[in-house]
């Protein structure tokens, strides 16, 4: 039982790549120069992939993602187990006790939460709001992290950071130096980041929330026409993919904003859908359609979670940032 329980010690304990067994320092670097940096991103690896990449023999990659995979805590498990994770499962309060309330206790790590809706309903706020709200303490629905900011669409206001963080009581300078942003500049740039982030994670493990805002602009601008519908999908699904196993791997919150098209063919209920088709509306864990209301008030309606219930809350966009509604 003791020889066991040291097993799973040391298994746990593995977290670079050169303490795996059979990674010699000549494998460590072909791994790396193959862009295999992470033991997360060999668990995900298939073994064919590896064996070409680091130049060794199959039965050598495979025993090496076994390894890999293990100390990752990556193997089937029970239902109770997963409820034991679920229960695990950490939260970035958005500000609005309404709008907490509807995501089940605010925005979850481990998942990839999306606000769809039409311009100027509000959902660039959210994404501000979470980056500051992610560096409060946890009694106050923070995690004591870090955000990283993927701008598209060149919406990112340091001004609004500003006021949100005096809102919180935090100093404004220190807020924003916790928050990494980047312009994405195309479709292909905006994967790339994402692909690079993985390192900047390990070298920063504080880092605990990631905004894309939005996700669909860059593949929208770069596949225009029906005949490129097909290429765009297969591109944005890995590129979702990248971000939903930054999210697990890590334990991160990612959040992702997106446009909605009009549905002509809609005769009942809304004839507004989130672009990006069926890729999209298939991968986010949470999915939340942002409207307008009167004034400064706004709707979010549950659109799909599988462990939540729908239903729909109004909430505000003050000076200071997103707030419950006054009424």
């Amino acid at each position: 039982m003791g020889d066991q329980v040291q097993e799973n010690l040391s298994k746990k304990s593995i977290r670079s790549i050169d303490e795996l067994p059979g990674v010699s320092q000549n494998i460590l670097t072909k791994l790396q120069e193959a862009g295999y940096p992470t033991i997360e991103s060999i668990a995900i690896a298939s073994a064919q992939d590896l064996s070409v990449a680091a130049g060794i023999p199959l039965t050598t990659a495979q025993k090496i993602i076994k390894e890999a995979r293990e100390s990752l805590d990556i193997k089937f498990k029970t239902a109770l187990e997963i409820k034991k994770e679920r229960l695990t499962v950490k939260k970035i309060t958005t500000s609005s006790q309404a709008l907490d309330g509807l995501l089940g206790g605010g925005i979850e790590t481990r998942t990839m939460t999306e606000f769809f809706g039409e311009y100027g309903t509000g959902k660039t706020q959210i994404c501000h709001q979470i980056s500051v709200n992610v560096q409060l303490p946890p009694e106050k629905g923070g995690l004591n992290g870090k955000a990283v900011y993927i701008d598209t669409e060149g919406t990112f206001r340091w001004e609004r950071i500003e006021a949100m963080a005096k809102g919180q009581g935090l100093d404004p300078e220190q807020v924003m130096n916790n928050i990494y942003f980047i312009r994405a500049v195309n479709s292909d740039h905006q994967m790339a980041i994402v692909d690079e982030l993985q390192e900047k994670i390990v070298e920063d493990p504080s880092i605990k929330l990631i905004v894309v805002d939005s996700v669909m602009a860059q593949f929208r601008a770069d596949y225009t026409g029906r005949e490129n519908l097909a290429a765009r999908q297969q591109k944005l699904n890995k590129h979702l993919h990248q971000l939903t196993k930054l999210a697990e791997m890590y334990d991160i919150a990612v959040v992702i904003t997106n446009q909605v098209m009009a549905r002509p063919d809609m005769f009942y209920g809304d004839p507004t859908t989130a672009v990006g088709g069926h890729t999209l509306y298939h991968v986010p864990g949470i999915r939340l359609q942002v409207k307008r209301s009167r004034g400064n008030k706004r709707i979010a309606r549950m659109i799909d979670a599988p462990h939540l219930p729908e239903g729909e809350v109004v909430f505000e966009i003050t000076e200071e940032g997103v707030r419950d509604s006054q009424e």
